[in-house]
């Protein structure tokens, strides 16, 4: 099969949709499947606003035309909600060409966090958005009840991998660092921004040293204000293994993730989750999992401590990419040929 993914993230951007999708792609093209890419990096682009680091293509409709009409695909799938997935739907539901979806970020709340947009106005919009799609593929089951009680409709559960070559227990870890080497560690990795909820791992009192580990819009603000805190910047993503084995709890402070790819890495190098008891953790962490949820951050990370490094190992064990990518071609939706 030839399918084309439609996205407005794509590297060099290090996040969990750019991970998913050129995983996903990897693995069904070691399945012997065609997959191409349309992104950002053929269009003039322009810095999308409060997030420089993301480029949003300009006046994309006519290349994403030709770049379809081109490749002749046997399924279209459009994985984000931006520039680029728009003018893919308009032209798939002018030419009445079947396409699935994806739901991959809390739109409504990151927009809410950043201007004030009613959260009720962007759902309105992504219903429409999503609403002549064939499927819309969410991370978990949570977020499919979250979306389906919105009124959202064909929505079927497609959760996330890890690479459990690359993020395991053993290997090389990067020497600790700060006033309070002999405590524990707590970590976070991952984007440095509002929607993040950051502060309320910065904020928290617990012993041993806070790390955080990525870049994003609040890095610079964040490391001015939390000056006892370890902020060791952006990292290549082969790189994080060794900052995972470092820690002894990662502590996940997102509300707005619809899954949470870090999760999946922490468990896989051997570090419990502390995190809230919201849709993400849930799934991934459950009630009894490897790892402490709790409404009162400080209280789970220190749960966390308890659980045994093997226990998070092991539960993360389930989660194979390759699984993941036969789901996602599963779900394509064939355009029938005359």
């Amino acid at each position: 099969m030839r399918a084309i993914i439609v996205t407005d993230a794509a590297p060099p951007q290090v996040n969990g949709v750019v991970i998913t999708l050129t995983t996903v792609a990897r693995e069904l093209e070691g399945l012997g499947h065609d997959i191409r890419f349309i992104t950002p990096a053929t269009f003039r682009t322009v810095a999308c606003p409060t997030y420089p680091e993301i480029r949003l293509a300009l006046f994309p409709g006519g290349g994403v035309r030709r770049a379809i009409d081109s490749l002749q695909p046997d399924a279209v799938h459009i994985a984000t909600e931006g520039p680029l997935g728009i003018a893919a739907r308009r032209y798939c539901v002018r030419h009445e060409i079947p396409f699935t979806t994806a739901y991959h970020t809390r739109f409504p709340e990151y927009v809410r966090a950043r201007a004030p947009i009613p959260k009720a106005m962007t759902y309105a919009w992504l219903r429409r958005f999503h609403g002549r799609a064939q499927r819309v593929m969410v991370p978990t089951p949570s977020i499919g009840g979250e979306l389906a009680a919105r009124g959202f409709g064909n929505c079927v559960i497609w959760p996330r991998g890890v690479n459990l070559e690359r993020f395991t227990p053993d290997g090389e870890t990067v020497e600790r660092t700060g006033r309070a080497k002999t405590g524990p560690l707590f970590m976070y990795i991952g984007r440095v921004a509002v929607e993040k909820n950051i502060r309320a791992f910065l904020d928290l009192d617990l012993p041993g040293e806070k790390w955080v580990v990525g870049g994003g819009p609040d890095l610079e603000r964040l490391q001015r204000q939390y000056p006892d805190v370890h902020f060791a910047g952006p990292k290549e993503h082969a790189d994080l293994a060794r900052y995972y084995r470092a820690a002894d709890v990662f502590v996940f402070p997102s509300r707005t993730d619809t899954f949470g790819l870090v999760l999946l890495e922490a468990l896989a190098c051997g570090v419990p989750v502390a995190a809230f008891p919201v849709a993400g953790p849930i799934d991934v962490i459950g009630a009894t999992g490897p790892g402490a949820l709790d409404t009162d951050l400080r209280a789970a990370a220190l749960k966390a401590l308890e659980v045994p490094r093997e226990a998070a190992r092991t539960h993360a064990l389930q989660y194979s990419w390759n699984q993941v990518a036969r789901l996602f071609l599963s779900y394509l939706a064939p355009i029938a040929r005359v």
